[in-house]
């Protein structure tokens, strides 16, 4: 075993047993590998969800209030489709890498480098065309990352803990989303290109240090040939040979659906629907995130514990999907800025009853974890085909009556949460 932290570790390439809530097909990892899987988990959602979330919108505002709906629906819309693409097929390059610095690594590495390219275009970026061109890369750089980072949680992190773990990556995401935002507030009007290089530099200096740390599996046996219908079927699972796989990710889709509904539009509906001015949104959007951040927060790690002690997902997600229906209805009646905090701080704690299991889940219905790659590939698919469905979907809505119809997006988001709930219940190997 090498003590080198730049040096990966020979592993053969076989399933671990999934009688064993031990067993990983990866090498036993220091003590710093799980902080800094976390860290990396919160780096990637800070630089990609502050930018999506907080600095493209505040960007179109500035730049053109009239057109900013559109010109989001267009840069989320052609982001999703990039992203959609390269997350699968990286996840599949990424297990038949051969590397001498292992299987995830070079792409954990890469995909920052590539990310921070795409923010430096962002940073200068002026116009609809250029902020979808930095954007895009921006997607591809960290989503080759993020598909190697999520491939560790069946490579590395045993079954015993995974929920935990999970919830605990999953409320380092939530709280990089507030965190975002609140770096997105102080940082001066007059200074564009730091809404987008800040939380990017974040993103990559975190995930370097996973890099560092992380004793990889070193394939050594040479896969075979790739070809194109080995590209076709790393966007494919038969759901009749794998119907758990199907109805997990079916359930991850909706729910998904749900929050980016929501998350997407916020910093508009701050603006248009609540009356808070354009020059201090971004203050309240980052109140707002904080109030649906400390729900998540405390309920990702409270049903995280209660998943892996009882053993049970299936009955947290239903009550996730009705927890979030109470809290976007008050959201949508909501007459002011305070009520419109209670319906969201509810809502964020159903999300977060929903991390503590989710990630746990699919990763338990995965048809093999020598492909965890490229299968976790189709996963993250299923959180990644809502951020193009939702603005696609978002257009038609918000037009509804005069215009700026919020409460027929949310209703949306409401239905998709039931969906989802109801897709969980016919999986048969997780309880």
């Amino acid at each position: 075993m090498s003590l080198d932290p730049l040096s990966p570790v020979a592993r053969t390439e076989l399933p671990a047993d999934a009688d064993d809530v031990d067993s990983v097909p990866g090498e036993r990892q220091r003590r710093s590998f799980l902080p800094l899987f976390v860290l990396a988990w919160f780096g990637i959602t800070f630089a990609t969800g502050t930018i999506a979330g907080a600095a493209i919108p505040k960007a179109f505002a500035f730049l053109d209030d009239a057109t900013k709906g559109v010109n989001l629906s267009v840069v989320a819309g052609v982001g999703g489709i990039v992203v959609m693409i390269i997350t699968p097929l990286f996840g599949r390059l990424s297990d038949r890498t051969m590397s001498r610095l292992g299987k995830r690594r070079p792409w954990i590495l890469g995909g920052v480098v590539a990310g921070m390219a795409g923010v430096a275009v962002l940073a200068i970026a002026d116009s609809l065309a250029v902020i979808t061109l930095g954007w895009c890369l921006t997607q591809a750089g960290f989503g080759a990352a993020n598909a190697a980072v999520h491939a560790l949680l069946a490579d590395q992190i045993p079954r015993r803990i995974r929920a935990r773990v999970a919830a605990a990556a999953g409320a380092a995401g939530g709280l990089a989303v507030i965190l975002g935002a609140l770096v997105l507030a102080v940082l001066p009007n007059d200074a564009r290109w730091s809404w987008f290089v800040v939380p990017g530099l974040i993103g990559a200096v975190l995930n370097v240090g996973l890099f560092v740390v992380l004793r990889d599996i070193t394939r050594t046996d040479r896969p075979d040939r790739f070809r194109w219908a080995d590209v076709l079927s790393t966007y494919w699972l038969n759901p009749r040979r794998h119907p758990d796989f199907f109805w997990a990710w079916t359930c991850r889709l909706f729910v998904t659906m749900s929050i980016v509904s929501v998350s997407t539009y916020l910093l508009f509906f701050i603006i248009d629907h609540l009356g808070i001015p354009r020059d201090d949104a971004s203050g309240v959007q980052a109140l707002t995130l904080a109030v649906f951040t400390v729900g998540n927060i405390v309920m990702a790690l409270v049903f995280g514990w209660v998943s892996d002690r009882t053993g049970r997902r299936k009955p947290i997600v239903v009550f996730s999907a009705l927890l979030s229906t109470v809290g976007l209805g008050i959201a949508i009646a909501s007459p002011d800025l305070a009520v419109f905090l209670v319906g969201i701080a509810i809502v964020g704690a159903a999300q977060g009853a929903f991390v503590s299991v989710d990630v746990a889940l699919m990763t338990e219905v995965l048809p093999s974890t020598v492909d965890a790659g490229k299968d976790l590939g189709i996963v993250a698919l299923s959180y990644q085909v809502p951020q193009l469905l939702v603005p696609i979907a978002a257009v038609p809505l918000l037009a509804i009556g005069s215009g700026e119809n919020y409460t027929a997006l949310y209703v949306a988001a409401i239905v998709f949460g039931l969906i989802g709930a109801a897709a969980v219940l016919p999986i048969r190997a997780v309880r």
